[in-house]
Order: structure tokens, then sequence, then C-alpha cells
């Protein structure tokens, strides 16, 4: 009986190995849970279209937009464990979400296998030139002495942006409404204008406007200085040490895909993030290479849940 039961695990072994090598057989779909144009679908096009070339067979975008990400991704994760069904992931999806929603109809640890974080997006802590402030530390002092008196542009309630000011506010011990908008360009509008005194944005939507002079940028939200404004400091050494929140895209498939599949997936864009047409076109969106092991990715997941939750917590934000 013995013999019997070590000869079966041997082929269940064999068998997975040689499915791992064969793959892919057929396309592949690749789930955009974004509207077109944006971050996370240039990214998935992008890498779709190196993974076809590599694996030899089509990779096809699929865009499904809706309740911050929610609809694809569930839609991925309820998919068979066979490599077969990609999804981007970002920071809300794979973050925020799970705390933001009272209802996730999916489980972002259980239900998926991380194979690669791609890219970060920086945002960039900017305030209206009129604010006499030149830094981050002088924008903190500003704020304390003046208590709910200074106020931030939120690009949308549970956004990238309105999160990164709450954990700045928590972190600094700052008192600053939130000013709500529907989206990142009225915002914007109203902050030139000097409607409002401040606001996280990506650094894609402000860098024109830094640069001429519309807006004064104090710092980036990233552990490390990044090449688009690599004279700008990040937040942390500007002030606020331990202070990160940025943007950030990875892929993952469905939980229980055999190891070797997520290795080879995981190789394949790893060496697509190293190509010269790849690394301009992310440049271009303002953002950086990251890459890794899908370990390095699981583990950043397990560290944004708790980071954010407790950010969502104290801003008392919840969506239905």
């Amino acid at each position: 009986m013995l013999v019997r039961l070590v000869t079966t695990a041997a082929l269940i072994v064999v068998s997975a190995a040689a499915g791992a090598q064969e793959y892919p057989v057929k396309s592949i779909r690749f789930i955009a849970p974004n509207l077109p144009a944006g971050p996370t679908d240039i990214l998935a096009r992008l890498i779709g279209q190196k993974l076809s070339e590599s694996l030899g067979q089509p990779v096809v975008i699929e865009n499904r937009a809706g309740a911050g990400g929610n609809i694809g991704t569930e839609i991925a994760s309820k998919m068979p464990p066979d490599g077969y069904t990609l999804v981007t992931g970002n920071n809300a999806t794979f973050g925020a979400n799970v705390s933001l929603y009272k209802k996730l109809s999916f489980d972002p640890i259980k239900d998926f296998a991380p194979i690669v974080l791609m890219a970060t997006q920086p945002n960039i802590l900017v305030v209206h030139p009129s604010l006499p402030v030149k830094n981050v530390k002088e924008l903190i002092a500003f704020a304390k002495s003046r208590p709910g008196q200074l106020n931030y542009a939120n690009s949308g309630t549970g956004a990238n942006a309105h999160l990164a000011a709450e954990l700045f506010k928590s972190m600094t011990g700052t008192s600053i409404e939130a000013i709500a908008y529907k989206s990142a360009a009225p915002a914007l509008v109203d902050l030139m204008a000097g409607q409002t005194h401040m606001m996280f944005a990506t650094s894609l939507s402000v860098m024109q406007h830094i640069q001429s002079g519309k807006l004064r940028a104090l710092g980036v939200t990233t552990a490390r200085r990044v090449s688009a404004v690599k004279d700008l400091p990040t937040i942390a050494e500007a002030g606020v040490p331990g202070f990160e929140a940025t943007t950030w895209h990875g892929v993952l498939t469905t939980a229980g895909t055999p190891q070797a599949i997520v290795n080879k997936l995981n190789a394949e864009i790893n060496r697509a993030l190293q190509m010269p047409d790849v690394r301009e076109k992310l440049a271009g969106l303002g953002a950086e290479i990251v890459g890794g092991t899908p370990k390095e990715f699981a583990d950043h997941i397990a560290r944004e849940i708790p980071k954010w939750a407790k950010v969502v917590k104290i801003a008392n934000v919840q969506i239905e």
C-alpha cells in the first residue's frame, strides 16, 4: 500500500511538471478591472503583448471596470486555477478595498496567487504657491498652528490620493479638512485657482503644473526618490519617517495555480519589464519598475491590507 501511495504521488508531481512545461496551449485571458486608457489598462496591454510574444499564445485583454476594481477582480477569483486567467491588482483591490467596502466578494489573500509586482507610481504632495511653506516640515508646522483652517482636495472617496492625505494627517497629528471631488481633474482646477490649499496627486497629472509654477511640489510619496523628479525628497525623508503611499500595479492569477506556472509567468514578466520599450513607456507614465518574486509580491500585499485598514478606520471612510 505504501509503495502504491508513493508511486501515485510521484506520478502526480511528474504530471504537474509536464503540464507546466506545456503551458500555455491556448489563449490567456488578462482582466484589467478598470476603464481603458488608465495606467492599469496600459500596463495590462503592454505586458500582455510581451507575454503573447514570448509564450506563443494570444493574451486577450478584457476591461471589467466597476466598484473600484472589485467587479473584474471578483471574476478572476472564480476562474479555474490553471494560469489561463490573469488579473491586474493594485493598492485599491488588494489593499484598501478590504476595509473600504462592507461586503467584498473575494478574499485578496486566499483567492489569488501573486505573480509579480510590476511597478509603482508616485503621488506628489503639491500646494498652491500662495501657501507660505517651502517644504514638508514647514507645512506641518503651518497646519498645526491653524488646526482645521487648511484643506486638501480629495480626488475621490477611498482613492489613493484621499487615503494618502488621511495617512499624512494621522502620522503628523495635523487637522486638515477634506474637500471632495468626483475626480482628479476638477480637484486640480480648484487647487490651481487657490480654492483649496493642497493635494496628493499622481506625478503624471501634476508634473506640467509643477514645471509651470502653478503648483509647488513638497515631496513624493514613495519610499525612495524617483527619477522623474530626482531632486524632490520623499515625504519620509522630508519630515514624516515611514510615510509611503504609492499607487502600485501587479499581476495575479487564481489561487491553486501550479507553482511552476506561476514561476514561469513571473520569469516572463520580469524579462518584459527590462525591455527598453517597456521601460520607456513606464517612464512616460511616471512609473518606477519593481519586479521580483511571487513571494515578495505576496508579502507586499500582506503589508498593504492592515496599513490601509488603519487609515480607513481613522478617517471613518466606508463605501456601500
